[in-house]
């Protein structure tokens, strides 16, 4: 049996806390697509799963540490749906800066991949943190 839509994110989310990013583009499916409206300075779209690897291994660079705060999973009518809310509170290994910031990922997953996912995520606010600025 396939893990759940709320398995799968809670695995991303674990992963992404943990600093365990090898094997994160593995929820993903092949043909996955990811969306980040929000993302500056201008949205980012993202297609396949080497697309989701790549960006775990920059991202595994960064020197940012991040904890969850208020995760509230709502599930949908729809059973491939959820969506998420939480708060992310990020700690700036470099600089000790500390910042909390919210996220919202609507995200479908299929056979136990992530088929899609709408993140909402404010990157600006992380980047500038651990820039200096």
């Amino acid at each position: 049996m396939s893990a759940t839509p709320r398995e799968v994110f809670e695995t991303l989310l674990d992963g992404v806390v943990e600093r365990r990013f090898d094997g994160l583009a593995d929820l993903y499916a092949e043909d996955t697509v990811v969306d980040l409206p929000f993302a500056l300075p201008e949205p980012l779209h993202r297609e396949g799963r080497q697309a989701l690897a790549d960006h775990f291994a920059w991202f595994s660079t960064l020197p940012v540490r991040f904890a969850v705060a208020n995760l509230r999973i709502h599930e949908t009518t729809d059973p491939e749906v959820i969506v998420a809310e939480y708060d992310y509170n990020v700690h700036v290994t470099t600089t000790g800066k500390e910042l909390t910031t919210a996220n919202i990922q609507v995200m479908r997953v299929r056979d136990g991949k992530i088929v899609e996912s709408r993140d909402f995520h404010n990157h600006a606010v992380i980047g500038a943190a651990y820039a200096g600025d």
